[in-house]
């Protein structure tokens, strides 16, 4: 099957996105949680791009197969410490709002576990790569296509 992006993203409003990854990357929530939410949050938006992304980037920045395939069962598996679990509950609920809002309990139980500025960074990093998630799959930007671009082997 070939996969056809149906349009490119405004440059200046990916210039904003970018600014909030920058924000994100100099904020005092860990990098592993950050990407653990990412991939994470992809996977139930269905955003192939930022999967297959997220995905890459966390295996070359050492993450194991283990926690990489089993993170879509994060719940049943032991893999994953108290606070990684807290901010993939919170990313969850922040995500799915079927019932339009994330539960107090969800969000109590983050808060033992991060700073308030954790805490903030997290909220910033769960609203974030949702938005993303939404250029992904409403533009149907083409998983591999960054790699490629960059001039990367790897599956496209």
């Amino acid at each position: 099957m070939t996969v056809e992006p149906r349009m490119t993203a405004p440059a200046e409003a990916y210039k904003h996105m970018f600014a909030l990854e920058q924000w994100q990357q100099k904020s005092a929530l860990s990098e592993t949680i950050r990407h653990l939410v990412k991939l994470r949050v992809s996977q139930i938006n269905g955003c192939a791009f930022c999967v297959d992304m997220h995905s890459h980037d966390m295996k070359a920045e050492g993450e194991t197969d283990e926690r990489l395939y089993s993170l879509v069962t994060w719940q049943e598996t032991p893999f994953f410490t108290e606070q990684e679990r807290a901010a993939l509950r919170l990313a969850e609920e922040g995500t799915r709002l079927e019932s339009g809002h994330v539960s107090d309990e969800a969000f109590e139980e983050a808060r033992k576990h991060f700073s308030e500025e954790e805490l903030g960074a997290l909220v910033v990093t769960i609203a974030t790569i949702n938005a993303w998630n939404r250029y992904g799959t409403i533009m149907r930007t083409v998983p591999g296509s960054l790699r490629k671009a960059a001039g990367h082997a790897g599956s496209a």
